[in-house]
């Protein structure tokens, strides 16, 4: 019986980790011409963006990364897309991000990081002047492949994606890579659980 709750246990975490992690297989060429095409027939997307989306696709490692997101909210009350009623921003982008992001974590993904501005830059170098960030987020995505099925590739993200738009006065995003956290990640988490509720399953049968 112990050796299988223990085995049972693996299993469980490496079936976690197959979906958490996904086949880190990189991008292929014809993935890259067919998402940069996509991209192109975009009307709100210029050449520098274009340029900038597909030298991060061609250099895809097939690894996760961290979406960084800094946001500044139209001046509410705002019109709202489809009611035209006066609304707060903030809530029209609720109604972008909660069903995108439910899409992202079905594939893996989850925000890590959400935070409200409290005061301006105090430290900038070389820099524009700052044009008033509300708030910065964080949201981790399994792969490249992912984050763009999730949004060019998809026919449901452009339906939301005008919430964000009439929320936002502006934004930019970049991706990055995790070098140091406090936090390890869910992997770490996820193994611990189980070893967890293993050795009290044991426990009961001893």
């Amino acid at each position: 019986m112990v050796i299988t709750i223990w085995v049972g246990a693996l299993l469980l975490y490496l079936a976690f980790l197959f979906w958490y992690d996904g086949p880190r297989k990189p991008l292929t060429a014809e993935e890259v011409e067919k998402y940069t095409r996509l991209l192109e027939q975009r009307a709100d997307v210029d050449a520098m963006d274009l340029a900038v989306m597909r030298k991060f696709l061609e250099q895809d490692d097939g690894k996760d990364f961290i979406m960084v997101n800094l946001l500044q909210f139209h001046r509410s009350p705002i019109k709202h897309p489809d009611t035209g009623r006066d609304v707060q921003a903030d809530s029209v982008l609720q109604e972008y991000f909660k069903p995108f992001m439910g899409q992202v974590m079905r594939r893996a993904g989850h925000p890590v990081l959400s935070t409200r501005a409290v005061g301006g830059y105090l430290d900038a170098w070389n820099t524009p002047p700052d044009p008033g960030w509300h708030a910065a987020g964080l949201v981790r995505y399994r792969s490249r492949r992912d984050c763009i099925e999730l949004s060019l590739a998809s026919a449901e993200f452009q339906q939301l994606h005008k919430y964000k738009v009439a929320a936002l006065k502006q934004t930019f995003a970049f991706p990055s890579r995790t070098l140091m956290s406090f936090y390890a990640s869910p992997r770490v988490t996820v193994a611990l659980v189980l070893a967890l509720a293993a050795a009290l399953f044991q426990l009961s049968f001893a």
